[in-house]
């Protein structure tokens, strides 16, 4: 069965490709490469031995999906990643991030509507829940109101799929709500490749180890957190990808005609950022020289997710550590 793949030459979607692959799928990558680089295709190919099936096309773009669809007539399924993703930069621009995330789901789904193809795994995010109110965060925690326009895209998203779901649109869609995704492939073939300054903690990380930018900036050390630092849940990419594919299976073994339901996907515990340097450290044995700065807008305090629901339905959960994954974030850094 082949699966599209939109965004899947970024992060977390080529690794996806990879497993998927491991699974008996045959993945189809459609991607823009606005956040990515066509050489991902060389990595894949490198872990795969054969180059998978590629379309540089927009997911805004309705005759690329009707283009896509007719050449390749038994995709199954789609797993949606392509979407903008910086909170920081979503501040700054929110239009860019509502036309492109939003749009980009409404016209995918219309194609898989007009070519009768039922089953969506969504990426989504942790940040639908804003700050919450207890942790670990389970599924039935209430969403809240944003903290970033990313966020809300993500809100908003999911509530186009609940929508089309109840309103009778036959189609099975699962949102993962997943948490910081960090490492890289362990054969370093494929990693993060953030274009400009990354919006996350772990390529800021390794890039300052590798002498790429003079130092670290921790937003904040004022947190009610126990260092002062914001607190996350990091998960290993290739866990993460592992992830996609059962939820992916979920779906196609489900029988209903029509479905939406939506999952957490994290390790069940937090770290703070100083922990993440510090783990850096002790793994790599590069010093890191990092500097405080104020608080970035969009940041909540501290999050990490309950795992209870990714167990029974998907029968998933990590089996990676931080600190693997901060090797193998450091092992691909080193390689570029």
């Amino acid at each position: 069965m082949k699966i599209l793949v939109t965004g899947g030459t970024g992060f977390i979607g080529s690794h996806t490709v990879v497993e998927l692959s491991a699974a008996g799928f045959e993945p189809v990558i459609m991607d823009n490469l606005e956040n990515s680089e066509l050489s991902v295709l060389d990595g894949l190919e490198s872990i795969l031995g054969f180059r998978p099936k590629f379309y540089q096309e927009d997911c805004n773009d309705r005759e690329a999906f009707r283009k896509i669809f007719n050449l390749e007539k038994s995709i199954g399924g789609i797993i949606h990643f392509a979407a903008n993703k910086a909170v920081g930069e979503s501040v700054q621009n929110p239009l860019k991030y509502y036309r492109n995330n939003i749009g980009s789901l409404l016209t995918l789904m219309e194609a898989m509507q007009a070519f009768q193809i039922k089953n969506l795994v969504f990426s989504s995010s942790c940040t639908v829940y804003g700050q919450p109110d207890s942790l670990p965060v389970a599924e039935d925690a209430p969403v809240k109101e944003a903290e970033s326009p990313y966020g809300n895209t993500k809100q908003i998203c999911e509530e186009i799929l609940r929508d089309a779901v109840a309103s009778g649109m036959k189609i099975k869609a699962l949102s993962l709500r997943y948490f910081n995704p960090i490492g890289a492939h362990p054969s370093a073939r494929i990693g993060e490749l953030p274009k400009g300054t990354p919006g996350n903690l772990v390529p800021f990380v390794v890039q300052t180890a590798a002498g790429l930018r003079e130092k670290l900036s921790v937003f904040g050390n004022d947190y009610p957190t126990p260092d002062g630092t914001c607190i996350r849940d990091y998960i290993h990419v290739v866990d993460l990808a592992i992830a996609h594919v059962n939820a992916l299976q979920f779906l196609l073994k489900n029988n209903d005609e029509a479905l939406y339901d939506w999952v957490n996907l994290g390790t069940g515990s937090g770290k703070s950022v100083l922990e993440v340097v510090n783990a850096f450290e002790k793994v790599t044995g590069m010093p890191l020289k990092y500097e405080f700065s104020p608080r970035r807008a969009g940041d909540v305090t501290q999050i990490f997710a309950s795992t209870e629901k990714s167990g029974t339905m998907l029968g998933w959960k990590t089996e990676r550590s931080l600190e693997q994954a901060l090797e193998d974030a450091w092992r691909w850094q080193k390689t570029l």
